[in-house]
């Protein structure tokens, strides 16, 4: 599935008109948050969205007028009962946001934004120029909208059974890298698994050893037994993932942790920040119903580790508004 800056590079490189908006603020409750997009063309197709319902229809018919001028425009909307009446749109909010009809001169940034190859900051100034907000003669701009658009963390599964084929695919469509471990070659193979993940098959001590590729990797441990859990987890319980989860009972959590503690492997901080069992309570029974839940368990720490990292490492004038790669996905 690709992101939304992948669909506005390739729309900057044809000659066909187009409207950019952004949400740069929302106030109270609103169907988007900020940095949500959308493209907007002049025979009303849409690409990305806006909220939806009667929000995103506005937004739309002031597109097109901006769109027929030439000039950028300015949103403030009231989600109130007036407003959202018909479409059932009454969440008492406030969007903000701007729409660009001129944006096709950026292209070499949403190029460079679509690829993801390292941690970018674009932003708009207040004259409406679309520019890097992360170079040095940045700092002082006077920035209408900032946004920081990461490349896409990095999902490590140890074991290749039927949760791991049932998380994998889905993990991809959600915008993270996807990595399987197995010591079997006769399920850790693209049969069971689409070609966009990595697979590593072999010595589990030698696969387990493999550095990290980018920050923010988060590892989930759902092999075909409690040994082979337990041996993952000793080589994976200092590896400083951003999130760890590993399928099992509260039970067999607390087996391994008093284990764990009695062998010196891995420390007492180390072993409560292990989510066992992984997943959100759904009631879940399904192997499906398993994977989603594990997965909106992940997209959630996701979205708390880039919040960690951008309040964390980055100026903070530069990040007040910086948003997690998996919610530009569309």
């Amino acid at each position: 599935m690709p992101t939304f800056y992948k669909s506005l590079a390739a729309a900057a490189k044809c000659d066909e008109p187009f409207a950019l908006g952004i949400i740069t603020e929302v106030k109270g409750s609103s169907p988007q948050k900020v940095g949500a997009k959308a493209l907007f063309y002049g025979d009303g197709r849409i690409v990305g969205t806006m909220g939806g319902g009667c929000l995103e229809a506005e937004i739309q018919d002031r597109a097109r007028q901006s769109l027929l001028t030439g000039k950028p425009e300015t949103f403030d909307l009231v989600l109130d009962h007036d407003f959202g009446w018909d479409d059932g749109l009454i969440c008492g909010g406030r969007v903000f946001g701007v729409i660009l009809p001129r944006v096709h001169a950026a292209a070499s940034i949403w190029a460079d934004l679509a690829r993801r190859q390292r941690e970018r900051i674009w932003g708009l100034t207040e004259d409406f120029q679309i520019a890097w907000a992360d170079e040095p003669h940045a700092v002082a701009k006077n920035w209408r909208y900032r946004e920081t658009v990461t490349p896409p963390c990095a999902l490590w599964i140890a074991g290749a059974g039927h949760i791991a084929q049932a998380v994998a695919p889905l993990a991809l469509g959600l915008d993270f890298t996807v990595t399987v471990f197995d010591d079997r070659p006769a399920l850790a193979n693209h049969q069971f698994f689409p070609a966009d993940v990595a697979l590593r098959v072999g010595d589990w001590e030698k696969m387990l050893q493999e550095p990290f590729t980018v920050p923010g990797t988060l590892g989930l441990i759902v092999t075909r037994g409690h040994r082979h859990d337990a041996l993952v987890l000793r080589r994976w319980i200092n590896r400083g993932f951003a999130f760890l989860g590993m399928i099992g009972s509260k039970r067999k959590a607390r087996t391994i942790r008093d284990h764990f503690l009695a062998e010196k492997i891995g420390s007492e901080a180390a072993l409560a920040e292990l989510s066992c069992p992984v997943g959100v309570d759904i009631a879940a029974q399904t192997v499906p119903e398993i994977a989603i839940s594990i997965l909106a368990q992940y997209i959630d720490q996701r979205s708390a580790y880039v919040t960690r990292k951008n309040a964390s490492s980055a100026p903070a004038q530069l990040v007040d508004e910086s948003l997690q790669s998996g919610r530009d996905a569309l």
